[in-house]
Order: C-alpha cells, then sequence, then structure tokens
C-alpha cells in the first residue's frame, strides 16, 4: 500500500459521494468507492474520475461484501453514503428502506469494529430525522420526529452510530445534512426536477411541470460544499455529530419562481399542482442551526440559494441543448 491517506466511499456514483470523490482525489487520497453488482453500471457522474478512484463491488445488505472491500482498500477513512435515499420511495419499499439506509449502517460499522476499529467512520445523517419539527431552527440536540419510512431508517443509522462510538471507542462522526443539491441531483428528486423541466420549456422540449406541495419549506444548499465539511468532520481531534446547513429557509415555490425566472419564463403557463406528488405525512419547515460545525470545523456554505439554483438551470440547459445538437 501507498502512505497516501486511503479513503472509502460507499454511495461513491451518487451526487454526495461523486463531489466528495473529486474532493478527495484534489486532496491527493487514494479513493476506493463501492457499488453494487447490477447489469448496467451508473457511473456517469464520476466519469470524470476514471482512473483517479478504484471502484470495489460492495453491498449494504452483505456484511461480508463490506469486510472484504475494507480488507482490500485498508482506508483510513470510511465515508457512507450509500443508502436508499428517495423519500417518496421509501413508502412503496419501506422494509428495502430499512435494510440500506438504517441496518446497512449496523453492518458496515460491525465490519470496521471486524477489520480495522481504528479507521475513522462518517455516517450521512438527515434533516428528515427531524421531520414533524420539535422547534426551529433545528440543532444537534432537536429530538427526532420522523415523518417518513426514510426518516425512520436514517434515525436508526444514526444512533447506531453514536452507540458504536460510546460502546466501543470508534471513532464515528455523523453528519446532520440538510438539503443539499447540484447539477449531479437524481432527476427524480424535486430541485433536479425543477431545474430539468425549466430547461425543457425553455427548448421546447415540454410545456408542463406537475409538483405537489408548493408550500413545503427547506434549507437548501449546494452538495459541493457540504461534502467538505463530511471531510471536516473526520480530521477532528475526537468524532461528533454536526448539523451542516444554510440557517436559511425557501419553499418549492420559490424555487420554481427563480428557476423560470432565470431561463426567461413564466411559471404560471406551466406548473401543475398535482396530488398525485402529495406526500402521505409531509415535512412542512426544515430549517438548521449549523453554528457548531461553524465554530468548531470552521466550516460556512459559500453558495448562495440564487447561485444553486442558477447553476442547475444553466447545467440543465447545456446538458438537453448539447443532446439535441448529438
Amino acid at each position: 500500500m501507498s502512505g497516501r491517506r486511503r479513503a472509502l466511499i460507499t454511495g461513491i456514483t451518487g451526487q454526495d459521494g461523486s463531489y466528495l470523490a473529486d474532493l478527495l482525489t484534489d486532496k491527493g487520497y487514494e479513493v476506493f468507492g463501492t457499488v453494487r453488482r447490477s447489469s448496467s453500471e451508473n457511473s456517469e457522474r464520476i466519469n470524470h474520475l476514471h482512473g483517479r478512484v478504484q471502484l470495489l463491488q460492495a453491498d449494504l445488505l452483505d456484511q461480508a461484501s463490506l469486510t472484504m472491500a475494507l480488507q482490500e482498500s485498508r482506508p483510513h477513512e470510511v465515508y457512507n453514503l450509500g443508502a436508499q435515499s428517495f423519500v417518496p420511495t421509501s413508502w412503496s419499499q419501506p422494509v428495502l428502506t430499512a435494510e440500506f439506509t438504517g441496518v446497512g449502517v449496523t453492518r458496515l460499522l460491525e465490519a470496521i469494529r471486524t477489520v480495522d476499529p481504528g479507521i475513522r467512520f462518517y455516517q450521512a445523517s438527515s434533516s428528515e430525522m427531524f421531520g414533524k419539527v420539535r422547534e426551529v431552527p433545528q440543532t444537534e440536540l432537536t429530538p427526532f420526529y420522523p415523518r417518513s419510512p426514510y426518516g425512520v431508517a436514517k434515525a436508526y443509522g444514526h444512533f447506531i452510530t453514536v452507540n458504536y462510538r460510546e460502546s466501543y471507542g470508534l471513532y464515528a462522526a455523523s453528519g446532520i445534512l440538510f438539503n443539499h443539491e447540484s447539477p449531479r441531483r437524481g432527476l427524480e428528486f424535486v430541485t433536479r426536477k425543477i431545474s430539468d423541466a425549466v430547461a425543457r420549456i425553455k427548448l421546447g422540449l415540454a410545456t408542463e411541470l406537475r409538483l405537489g406541495n408548493m408550500d413545503a419549506e427547506r434549507d437548501w444548499g449546494f452538495a459541493g460544499d457540504y461534502v467538505e465539511a463530511m471531510w471536516l468532520m473526520l480530521q477532528q481531534p475526537e468524532p461528533s455529530d454536526y448539523v451542516i446547513a444554510t440557517g436559511e429557509t425557501h419553499s418549492v415555490r420559490e424555487f420554481v419562481d427563480l428557476a423560470f425566472a432565470h431561463a426567461g419564463l413564466d411559471p404560471e403557463r406551466h406548473v401543475v399542482t398535482d396530488p398525485a406528488f402529495l406526500r402521505p405525512a409531509e415535512v412542512d419547515q426544515l430549517i438548521g442551526d449549523s453554528s457548531r460545525a461553524r465554530a468548531e470545523l470552521g466550516w460556512v456554505p459559500r453558495t448562495s440559494f440564487t447561485e444553486l439554483v442558477e447553476m442547475m438551470v444553466d447545467a440543465d440547459l447545456a446538458r438537453l441543448a448539447s443532446a439535441a445538437r448529438v
């Protein structure tokens, strides 16, 4: 093995995994990522890192494969970003969500405890754990009240991380990340659904955008900023948990208005409210207080809400215009 720092990322092909891989390779790390065996590999987000990251087959449903991945990569740091992360799917596949997003954390922690308990571990916790919020804004001490099977599974993953830290002395930290978006966000997520639809309407490829609750409010940041916080958490003398958020809240309606305005379009002519997209139990307002992360980690979000929305619209316009030319 080389003398470079080594990191293993589960979920490396996702939005956060790809930005984290960018960050770590830029810092000189030897980066490994786990991918699930499937008939079609979806590595689009990390194609630009070809030759700079090593992919290993492993699955959060299979502890033996996680153990083998750790033995092969011998990482100093493990970032667990793998999960079934789409909230609506967690209602149609609640058991699978529990296995991946909840119990999968235990499997990975057990593998670390077996292979090398000196590994530093990062768990991707979520603001969805707060759900029906008990206070505004939410801090590291705000009680959880998850409102989806995904939120419940994330709460399990969060507390099992705390438990392994306190029971076995593992360096295990959790980042309670509020919503973070980017041009690499999956098309099924509302922010990317909006930016993609705006681009399609602008280019004459679509005429309408159908959405659910336009009044839901979220604390939205840029994923590229948030992965830096993940790395900083594992560089501290002692492990802990941190809320990562902008401290600003914006509604889906605001996101829509900004995106359409950036493309010179009128949302009133194209946006349709569709009850089919309403959640069985809605999370109405999430807003995080990241003062602890700012004070102890020195982390601050650098990308504004407006910059984020415009970045996403511009990227989808460029992507679809390029595809049309091809």
